[in-house]
């Protein structure tokens, strides 16, 4: 018996289809994309794995000599330096699929924004997902970094990190007309942070208004959850606590990205 398909059958599923926030099968194609084009510039995946194994090396030697210094300020530090280097090299390569007209002509096909949002994320937490393994294998092995909880608690907190920095490079590469202008955001938007995070004063020793500034900056909570894990043996609320807020502030920063993203 031959079977026949009903027009407004197929009619409904292609509306419903189209309707949809997202199309996996485009988003993934997407990440493919990016992330294919990433590994072709060597210098960006040089950035975004080795520098911060560089500078926890750095932070290694400096702090040689002072005794506990190294385990007091390598764990909070995992919070910082994803941060920083995955929102350089997010907001450079972003602006430039946007000056490049790459983006607008993928807008130009039946896509959603949020799909291109979600695929630049994927690609490059991908490749945040690589520098938080090799960042924190470093440094509880050959660097020695004691800590008394678990090392990927240290690389839960690198890659949300990681992820933050992601999400406001695609963000700042809405306004910035060129690298140049992506990379003087960085004083502006991510510098403060660093500044108040509580990695140079406790937040309870700042004066009033700069903790009230401190409490809504993420970074200040990526600190203070990678003091957790590096002062209790296990998981604690408050590690869990703080990684959901930076994971929550993730997902509005990219759906601001997504907004930035016009026809």
């Amino acid at each position: 018996m031959r079977t026949e398909y009903r027009p407004s059958v197929v009619t409904r599923a292609v509306r419903t289809a189209r309707a949809l926030p997202l199309t996996p099968g485009i988003t993934l194609a997407t990440a493919q994309r990016v992330l294919q084009q990433i590994v072709r510039d060597r210098g960006s995946v040089a950035l975004m794995l080795a520098i911060p194994c560089m500078l926890m090396v750095i932070l290694k030697l400096m702090f040689d000599d002072a005794d506990g210094a190294f385990e007091r300020i390598g764990p909070q530090v995992f919070g910082i330096f994803p941060l920083i280097v995955m929102y350089l090299v997010a907001s450079v390569s972003t602006l430039r699929e946007r000056t490049s007209g790459t983006a607008e002509r993928l807008l130009t096909m039946p896509v959603q924004r949020l799909d291109i949002v979600l695929g630049y994320s994927l690609a490059f937490g991908f490749l945040a997902l690589l520098q938080a393994v090799l960042a924190t294998l470093l440094s509880v092995g050959p660097l020695g970094l004691d800590i008394k909880g678990p090392p990927y608690l240290l690389m839960i907190i690198a890659m949300l990190g990681a992820l933050l920095g992601l999400a406001l490079g695609l963000l700042v590469s809405a306004f910035a007309r060129n690298e140049f202008q992506a990379v003087q955001f960085l004083p502006a938007g991510v510098l403060p942070q660093f500044l108040v995070c509580g990695l140079f004063v406790p937040r309870e020793d700042m004066s009033d208004g700069l903790s009230a500034v401190a409490k809504v900056m993420p970074m200040t909570y990526a600190v203070q959850a990678a003091g957790e894990a590096a002062r209790h043996d296990g998981v604690t609320g408050l590690f869990v606590r703080d990684a959901l807020l930076i994971l929550g502030c993730v997902i509005v920063v990219l759906l601001a990205s997504a907004a930035t993203l016009k026809r």
